[in-house]
């Protein structure tokens, strides 16, 4: 679904990915794991070319882009690429003066160009599968974090994107919060979405994950099952982290 060849990004002189390789098939979880400042954050936005790469290759399904320094993409291209992929980001980012139903509707009706009715009926489906369609005509500031966060997955989903990327999507809710937004990740899971995560939250990591990466420093430290990372790790670093976040 996914390849990743020898990304490098840098910011103000500073190398924060340094040569990446990643492959992440279709249907499977990855969630990418490490401490804060480890490029993380910065590897998922340049999936989504909302940071663009230095160095390197990125092929999502028969679409390939490379990038040098000196080559600047198309705005179509960058365009064309991030329909294919849906973000779903710390911060709810929805827009307050529209509703559940019509936050979900937006993106098809501008970007997709659907009908009304089309976008509605299916932003009534995406907020059923989230556990919202009872708050569809609630605008943001009634809804809870949680809620609001599923909202996102659900606006996400309704592009048809061919990979979700979520971004720490439980770290600004209160601990009660974050249950309720993990089942939904769970279910896309379970449905076979293919789907990239940046996350925290190793117990979902363990349950969920196909494929745990782990980052240190711009680099892949580690990569494999859950297992493989969990249990049968013997690499120092790995059991540094998986020491100081109480795992092993």
């Amino acid at each position: 679904m996914i390849t990743i060849q020898g990304i490098h990004k840098q910011f103000h002189g500073l190398e924060v990915l340094k040569g990446i390789d990643l492959t992440v098939e279709k249907g499977t979880t990855a969630v990418i794991i490490g401490p804060s400042g480890s490029g993380k954050t910065t590897l998922l936005r340049c999936l989504n070319l909302l940071e663009l790469p230095e160095q390197g290759k990125i092929t999502l399904d028969k679409q390939a882009i490379e990038f040098s320094k000196t080559a600047k993409l198309k705005h179509t291209t960058i365009t064309s690429f991030r329909q294919q992929t849906g973000m779903v980001f710390q911060g709810y980012n929805l827009f307050p003066h529209l509703t559940a139903l019509e936050n979900v509707m937006e993106g098809q009706v501008i970007v997709l160009r659907r009908s009304k009715e089309e976008a509605r009926q299916k932003a009534l489906t995406l907020l059923d599968k989230v556990g919202l369609k009872d708050r569809a005509n609630m605008y943001p500031h009634q809804l809870s974090g949680g809620q609001q966060q599923r909202v996102g997955i659900a606006r996400a989903m309704a592009m048809d994107p061919k990979i979700l990327l979520f971004d720490e999507p439980t770290s600004a809710l209160d601990p009660e919060l974050v249950g309720e937004v993990l089942r939904v990740m769970k279910d896309l899971a379970m449905d076979g979405m293919t789907m990239v995560v940046v996350t925290h939250e190793m117990g979902f990591a363990r349950e969920v994950a196909d494929q745990i990466i782990f980052m240190d420093q711009g680099m892949i430290i580690e990569q494999g099952t859950p297992e493989e990372f969990f249990t049968n790790t013997t690499n120092t670093r790995t059991l540094q982290f998986l020491n100081k976040v109480n795992m092993r």
